[in-house]
């Protein structure tokens, strides 16, 4: 959480959103945006394991650049 947000505001905030949505709909939102961020949460995980590390990369690069200089030599 953030860290300037203290109790006092995180309860008024919550009041407010129990004003604006109702007892009944703030489970249904509280579950959608908990399923959203578990979902940003496995997309970005699974992103950072995808990448290689940075010198595989530097190599990857170095390989593609010979071989596009090696076509246009041809």
């Amino acid at each position: 959480m953030l860290p300037n947000i203290g109790i006092p505001s995180l309860i008024l905030i919550l009041l407010i959103a129990l004003l604006i949505f109702g007892p009944k709909k703030l489970p249904e939102i509280g579950g959608a945006f908990g399923k959203t961020l578990n979902e940003f949460k496995k997309s970005t995980t699974q992103m950072m394991e995808d990448d290689p590390p940075e010198p595989e990369r530097k190599e990857i690069n170095e390989e593609t650049t010979t071989q596009s200089e090696t076509h246009n030599q041809s």
